[in-house]
C-alpha cells in the first residue's frame, strides 16, 4: 500500500536542501527532545546510526553526548546528506524502506523526523529491529496523528467552499496509541511510546505554508489533488484558519505532535514479564482493601 509518494518526498528535500536552515526549526527542536532521552540511557554505543538525518541536525546536537563512539548518518536525499557530511561524520544516501545495511550492524539506530514519511511502517520497524545488536536500542521521533489540526481543517472548509468536494491537503500522521503494536509485531522488547504537543505560532496561514514547504513537509499523499490550487480554494483556506483561529490579525497557532519510540533489540539479559499466576503477594492485600467477587457493589 501506497500512502505516500516517495519520490516526491525525495524530490522536495532535494529542492529545499540549500535553504533548509531557514525552516529547520522543527527538526532542530526534534532532535535536541531526542538527544535529551538519550542523555537518560547510562550506557556507551559504538556504532550508532542517524536514520533520516537531514542536514545533519541530530549530529550538531548530540556532540559528544549520548555515549556515541561512532555515528553512521543516512538520508533520502542526496542534497541532504551532502549538508549532513559536512559534519565529519560517515554519510550515505539511504532509503528507510531498504535499509543496505547487514544484521546486527549498529548499537544504537535513532531517526529524527523521518519515519512519518515511510509507507510500510512495519516493514522499516523490522529492518531497523534487524539491524540492531541484541540489546541494541532503537529511539525515534516522529510526527504524529494531532499535528497541523488547525491546517486539516481549514483545507477541509476551503475546498467544500469553492470545489463542492475535497482530498487530502495535509498527510495522515501515526496515532501513538498503534505504535507500540507496531515496534512489538517488529520484534522489539520494552517498547514506551509517549507524545508531547509543540504549538507555534506565525504571522499568517499562508507563512506556515511556506515554512511547511522549506522544511520538506508539504502533503506527499498518493491521494492528493493534483495540479496547481486555485486563488479561490487558497483564500477560502485562509479566511477558514483566521476563523477557526478566534480571527484577528494573528499570531496563529500551529499544532505539531512529536510521538517519541522507545524500545531494544532482544536479549536474554533483558527483564522478562512474570508468568501469569506467580504473583507472590495479593494486590488487595497490599492496597489493604476489601477483595470481592466480580459484579459484586459496594455498600454504603
Amino acid at each position: 500500500m501506497r500512502v505516500f509518494d516517495r519520490r516526491l518526498v525525495r524530490a522536495r528535500r532535494q529542492r529545499w536542501a540549500a535553504s533548509f536552515s531557514r525552516h529547520d526549526f522543527l527538526v532542530r527542536e526534534a532532535a535536541g527532545r531526542l538527544a535529551d532521552r538519550l542523555d537518560d540511557v547510562a550506557r556507551k554505543f559504538p556504532l550508532a546510526l542517524d536514520l533520516g538525518c537531514h542536514d545533519g541536525a541530530l549530529a550538531r546536537v548530540m556532540g559528544a553526548r549520548g555515549g556515541i563512539e561512532r555515528l553512521v548518518q543516512c538520508d533520502l536525499s542526496e542534497r541532504m546528506a551532502g549538508l549532513a557530511r559536512a559534519r565529519r561524520a560517515p554519510v550515505l544516501v539511504a532509503d528507510e524502506e531498504a535499509l543496505p545495511f547487514a544484521p546486527r550492524s549498529f548499537d544504537l539506530v535513532m531517526s529524527s523526523l523521518g519515519l512519518h514519511w515511510v509507507n510500510d511502517l512495519p516493514g522499516a520497524l523490522l529492518q531497523i529491529r534487524q539491524a540492531l545488536k541484541p540489546d541494541g536500542l532503537f529511539l525515534a521521533a516522529m510526527l504524529g496523528g494531532r499535528t497541523l489540526v488547525e491546517l486539516r481543517e481549514a483545507w477541509l472548509e476551503g475546498e467544500l467552499a469553492t470545489t463542492g468536494g475535497v482530498s487530502p491537503r495535509v498527510s495522515p500522521f501515526a496515532d501513538p496509541a498503534d505504535l507500540g503494536g507496531l515496534l512489538q509485531r517488529a520484534g522489539f522488547a520494552l517498547p514506551v511510546v509517549d507524545s508531547d504537543t509543540l504549538d507555534v505560532t506565525y504571522p499568517d496561514p499562508l507563512a506556515l505554508m511556506r515554512d511547511l514547504r522549506g522544511m520538506g513537509e508539504a502533503n506527499a499523499a498518493t491521494a492528493r489533488r493534483r495540479g496547481l490550487t486555485r486563488r479561490a480554494t487558497l483564500a477560502a483556506a485562509d479566511e477558514a484558519y483566521r476563523r477557526l483561529a478566534g480571527g484577528g490579525e494573528g499570531p496563529f497557532p500551529a499544532t505539531f505532535q512529536i510521538i517519541y519510540l522507545t524500545a531494544w533489540a532482544p536479549h536474554p539479559s533483558q527483564q522478562a514479564p512474570l508468568r501469569p499466576g506467580s504473583a507472590a503477594t495479593r494486590l488487595a492485600d497490599a492496597l489493604e482493601a476489601i477483595e470481592r467477587p466480580a459484579g459484586d457493589k459496594a455498600r454504603p
